[in-house]
């Protein structure tokens, strides 16, 4: 399922900002961006991220920006004393114009940027709160993923009740029952035998007994029943269950493939075909939940 998320918050200067995003995925494949100095936390991220969900690609993003370490411009003066002494050392010696100032700093190593270190106590007070906001962050993807979840429910089990619509179709259907199988086979077999030529009727009954058999789709429309059983149950117990749906899906199709290649007459065939569009349409919104 989709989501997004976002959390930030403050130690003092220090600003920091989490961004989580999730798509649909067949399994949870986790994708996260710490800044310089944080990898210590993209371990933790996939944990939390275990911790909230089985299913999907989360990507998480951690922004931070610590107004008190961007540092400030400061003279490295042992680098401009030499640079001061070689040049009036050379100064006469060679023909050049006098340094401006401006040159003199541009000089590599004249002018360092201090950067003030951050005492371990500090950091970790920045880490707790960096660790809270991400926790805090899962359960605003976890809410909104939920109530996508929700609203998926409905279009799930309208998507249920008419495979069980057309699956009681199908039952109902004249060339889905034993006794009219029988009987066409019967007006069938007569046709096809030339006139004066005798069919012994006990070989004639096995046969048709036979292809009846083949024909005969109440195993499939009884295993339907049962996987549409099974789906209302898995959903209303709640949980992840995507992968078990979606294992599901693929036996609610083998069924309508064997009834659709059983199907002995025109309208069986056609409650087949809507069967499987149907179940195609299940299959879609499966891929959607955990």
């Amino acid at each position: 399922m989709t989501g997004f998320a976002r959390a930030n918050g403050a130690v003092g200067e220090f600003l920091w900002t989490w961004e989580l995003k999730s798509v649909n995925g067949r399994s949870l494949d986790v994708r996260c961006r710490v800044p310089q100095g944080f990898e210590a936390l993209d371990g933790l991220a996939r944990q939390v991220a275990a911790e909230f969900l089985k299913r999907g690609n989360l990507a998480l993003t951690l922004g931070v920006d610590d107004v008190a370490s961007r540092g400030r411009l400061a003279v490295n003066r042992p680098a401009l004393d030499q640079i001061l002494a070689l040049m009036k050392e050379l100064d006469g010696n060679v023909a050049a114009a006098q340094p401006s100032l401006d040159g003199i700093l541009g000089l590599k190593g004249v002018l360092e940027i201090e950067v003030p270190q951050v005492d371990a106590e500090l950091m970790a007070t920045r880490q707790r709160a960096i660790e809270d906001g991400l926790r805090q962050a899962m359960c605003e993807l976890d809410a909104m993923r939920r109530r996508e979840g929700g609203r998926l429910r409905e279009v799930v089990f309208a998507h249920l009740d008419e495979i069980e619509r057309l699956t009681r179709a199908a039952a109902a259907c004249a060339g889905a029952q034993p006794g009219q199988i029988r009987a066409r086979l019967e007006s069938q077999v007569k046709e096809l035998m030339p006139d004066g030529i005798a069919v012994d009727p006990d070989r004639l009954a096995q046969e048709i007994a036979l292809l009846a058999g083949r024909a005969d789709v109440r195993e499939e429309l009884d295993r339907l029943h049962a996987h549409i059983g099974a789906a209302r149950e898995l959903i209303a117990a709640g949980g992840a269950v995507g992968r078990k749906l979606d294992f599901l899906c693929q036996e609610f199709n083998r069924e309508a493939n064997t009834l659709c290649s059983k199907a002995s007459d025109l309208a069986l065939t056609n409650i087949g075909i809507e069967l499987k569009a149907a179940i195609e349409q299940l299959r879609e919104q499966i891929q959607n939940i955990e």
